[in-house]
């Protein structure tokens, strides 16, 4: 972390280095395929069920509706 006492050896940002920058967004990249969020009521034992498989339940539950469909 920088103490304020060092920030006088830090060079002024010019017009010329914000013109250099690059900008990165971050994140995942955008899907073909997006997920949509809904609400959806579900009895508790059920998703207990589910939620005791461990991780990636969510991803196995979709997949198993995909197959029902």
């Amino acid at each position: 972390m920088i103490q304020p006492e060092e920030y006088i050896e830090l060079p002024e940002l010019t017009d010329e280095m914000f013109a250099r920058a690059r900008f990165s967004k971050g994140g995942r990249p955008v899907s073909a395929n997006p997920r949509v969020l809904i609400s959806l009521r579900l009895p508790a034992d059920l998703l207990e069920k589910w939620r005791a498989t461990g991780p990636g339940w969510q991803t196995r539950m979709a997949e198993r509706l995909k197959r029902v469909t």
